[in-house]
């Protein structure tokens, strides 16, 4: 079977364009002339730390990030940064906040799928552990159609945020790879991460999950946010990688921290120390790095994140109208609310379960590999990432509708 057969609709690690794919092979064995592969040359040469220093620069352009921030990339996957945020913006606000003990100190959650669900009981099994408050400031359960699923994002008017002050930070995760669910881009819609109410102080810090939407479209606002970070596995390169957007007042002595009372911070979760050894402290995830930039140098030579953003709503579109389609026969349900949906994971149910077996076998002959949802929500998902291009959808469309007739004769 030749890589033209098939599409790759997984949630990731994702399908990557070939043509990056292919610049990264010859990579592989001669990197920049070098006579080496990237895989082989050390990460202390010159030839590297130009690398990292391009592909900062070139997230910096793309993402228009401001220079109070600092671009930053680290080993360890976004699952990684449940306990590293915890650790260094505790640090942080025991050196700014001395005076608040640790029973009078808050960090607040927004839970809205299974991602969130996981970065909160991390946080209130490390801060917890410390006498911290670790509270869910709003939670898409309570907003939901059975009262404990998620399948929306909740309105502005659910927040019950803890008091400024006493916050080390506020936590949301932009797009929900397992559910289905993504907040909006503009604050004009209920449906967005309320950034308006933090918009007088840059306390408490605002922290977001960007994972399985990094790089899709632009983030509006985006010096709001005390810190932005995401997994590159989905539209920026192979697994390994994370890429932090840290502003630089949470760039914090962890040690000096830790003499006022916070918890002890390994070295290598430091942000600090990161941001002061240029992302090479110790070794980084080279290969994933170099294929990020081809992935954003490609991104660039099409025109940046606009016409990107175009197209991704483009493919959304074409797919959740399919889907309407078998949804308006009864076929299938749409596990997520209007106005709450993800442009990346479109996730769906069989009203009939007997149909799951023939929908699978068929999107198997089309070529349609990644299409079952997470083992633990089940149904189906469909992930429209950078790689997947408007005729991709196309495909996938037509297949959805063609499943109609056969379904409703069922």
């Amino acid at each position: 079977m030749e890589r033209s057969d098939i599409l790759n609709l997984g949630a990731g690690p994702s399908a990557l364009p070939e043509s990056v794919l292919q610049e990264a092979a010859k990579g592989l064995l001669n990197y920049n002339g070098t006579g080496m592969g990237i895989t082989e040359i050390s990460h202390r040469s010159k030839e590297f730390q130009a690398l990292t220093t391009e592909l900062g620069t070139k997230i910096r352009e793309l993402l228009d990030v401001p220079a109070t921030h600092e671009i930053l990339f680290i080993q360890g996957g976004a699952s990684l940064q449940f306990s590293a945020i915890v650790l260094n913006l505790l640090s942080r606000f025991k050196l700014v906040h001395p005076e608040v003990p640790s029973n009078e100190t808050y960090i607040d959650y927004v839970v809205t799928g299974v991602w969130s669900k996981k970065a909160f009981e991390e946080g209130k099994r490390l801060a917890g552990s410390v006498g911290v408050n670790v509270n869910i400031a709003a939670d898409a359960r309570s907003h939901s159609r059975d009262g404990k699923s998620f399948d929306n994002i909740p309105p502005h008017s659910a927040y019950q945020l803890s008091p400024s002050a006493q916050t080390a930070f506020v936590y949301y995760c932009e797009n929900e790879t397992v559910n289905g669910v993504q907040f909006a881009s503009s604050q004009a819609m209920t449906t967005s991460f309320p950034l308006r109410m933090f918009e007088d102080s840059i306390d408490p810090p605002i922290v977001a999950d960007f994972s399985s939407s990094f790089l899709s479209r632009p983030i509006p606002n985006i010096g709001s946010y005390g810190m932005i970070y995401g997994g590159a596995q989905k539209n920026v390169g192979p697994a390994g990688l994370t890429i932090l957007i840290v502003r630089k007042d949470l760039l914090v002595d962890v040690d000096e921290a830790h003499k006022l009372g916070a918890p002890v911070v390994p070295l290598t979760l430091s942000f600090k120390t990161l941001a002061d050894h240029s992302s090479l402290y110790n070794t980084p995830p080279m290969f994933s790095m170099y294929v990020a930039l081809l992935v954003i140098k490609d991104i660039l030579a099409r025109g940046g994140l606009g016409p990107l953003e175009e197209d991704n709503y483009q493919k959304q579109e074409t797919i959740y109208a399919a889907l309407d389609k078998l949804e308006s026969a009864g076929v299938i349900r749409l596990n997520v609310a209007p106005g709450s949906r993800s442009w990346m994971n479109v996730t769906f149910i069989f009203i009939d379960p007997t149909n799951e077996t023939s929908f699978l076998k068929a999107a198997e002959e089309k070529g349609l590999r990644g299409v079952k949802g997470h083992r633990s929500v089940g149904g189906f998902r469909i992930s429209l990432y950078n790689a997947i291009t408007k005729e991709n959808a196309d495909t996938v469309a037509s297949f959805l509708t063609g499943f109609l007739e056969p379904s409703k004769s069922q």
